[in-house]
């Protein structure tokens, strides 16, 4: 289960959360609405390529990553979509497209925008395209410690 080591680093730090199990959903709008969150509260994963680097920029699924400001918040000269061939190998125990935000399992460098931490509790995909994990942003963010700015654009 591609979960599996996010749930035991929430479990070992006393973290709550929830895990759903939902029909199959591939996009973060989609997922969103099988699990009726709202897109506000739903965070999806992109992989972006900052001079070389992989990271990952985390928005609402109601927005669009903007690689101009993240490459401005990262102090990067050049940053690009990453390719699904790309970034597939980093994350050997998730579905391409269904990875948490959890960089730091995989060694990557996380950006999340500012919107993302005004929720109180954040879906996220745990893996798969047919598993989301909730729990508070503010646990989401200690236990993270991502750079956080204003990333993201309406769609």
């Amino acid at each position: 289960m591609p979960a599996q080591k996010l749930k035991q680093i929430l479990d070992e730090g006393n973290i709550k959360y929830i895990s759903i199990n939902h029909s199959p959903a591939y996009t973060a709008r989609e997922t969103a609405a099988s699990t009726f969150v709202p897109r506000r509260e739903f965070a999806k994963t992109i992989i972006v390529d900052l001079d070389g680097e992989k990271v990952m920029a985390v928005v609402s699924a109601s927005r669009h990553v903007d690689i101009a400001a993240l490459r401005g918040l990262a102090g990067a000269d050049v940053a690009r979509l990453a390719t699904e061939d790309e970034f597939r190998e980093l994350f050997p125990d998730c579905e391409v497209g269904a990875m948490s935000p959890f960089g730091s399992l995989y060694g990557i460098r996380v950006f999340v925008d500012a919107m993302v931490t005004e929720v109180d509790d954040l879906c996220f995909n745990a893996g798969s395209h047919e598993q989301v994990m909730r729990m508070d942003c503010g646990d989401y963010l200690n236990l993270e410690q991502p750079v956080v700015g204003t990333i993201a654009i309406k769609e």
